[in-house]
């Protein structure tokens, strides 16, 4: 493995089971709270504290029919994930998240890119859907990048639910991003 945080080897993706799922666990978590996962940008730590996910939740998506949680590994150790659904006419795309240290590389992009082609070649999915929350500005924009549009349709955050953090603010709400799938050339 690399000493200066870049990876050596090109990404391996394979479908999660159940024995990832306390690696999966500890990588969204990484990525998303506490001060670990200020070494990358995708931090929601000024938003939220406590967890991001718990092992039963990951689980649950890593057995659901229709599901199919993707773990990438480089090196051998894993340094991103997401959960990809089919949900009828359109895919879902969550748990999205890449190692701090690996972030800013590109990778995010082709993790993005693989769960697009999984969504409309397996699935024959028209549309990626996602919800992301509607104050991560710089995160939406991302996402715009690769070809995400804002719906402006929004969802109430879960307050009260600490198995999805404690905000740190009281107006959180998600905000529906979707891509359409169905043009070559946008992945």
């Amino acid at each position: 493995m690399s000493t200066t945080g870049s990876l050596a080897t090109a990404p391996v993706f394979r479908t999660a089971t159940p024995a990832d799922v306390p690696a999966l666990v500890s990588l969204v978590e990484s990525a998303y709270r506490g001060d670990a996962s200020r070494a990358g940008w995708t931090t929601e730590a000024d938003l939220l504290d406590g967890q991001r996910t718990d092992a039963e939740g990951v689980l649950e998506v890593v057995q659901r029919p229709g599901s199919r949680v993707l773990v990438v590994e480089q090196d051998g150790e894993p340094v991103a994930c997401c959960h990809v659904e089919h949900r009828g006419d359109h895919a879902y795309f969550g748990m999205f998240a890449v190692r701090p240290a690996a972030q800013g590389g590109g990778l995010g992009k082709v993790v993005m890119a693989q769960a697009e082609r999984l969504a409309r070649s397996e699935w024959g999915a028209p549309e990626m859907h996602m919800t992301v929350i509607r104050q991560r500005e710089e995160l939406i924009a991302w996402y715009e990048r690769r070809g995400y549009r804002r719906t402006g349709r929004t969802s109430p955050f879960p307050y009260g639910d600490e198995r999805f953090g404690v905000p740190l603010r009281a107006d959180l709400e998600f905000e529906l991003l979707v891509k359409d799938l169905g043009t070559a050339g946008q992945v």
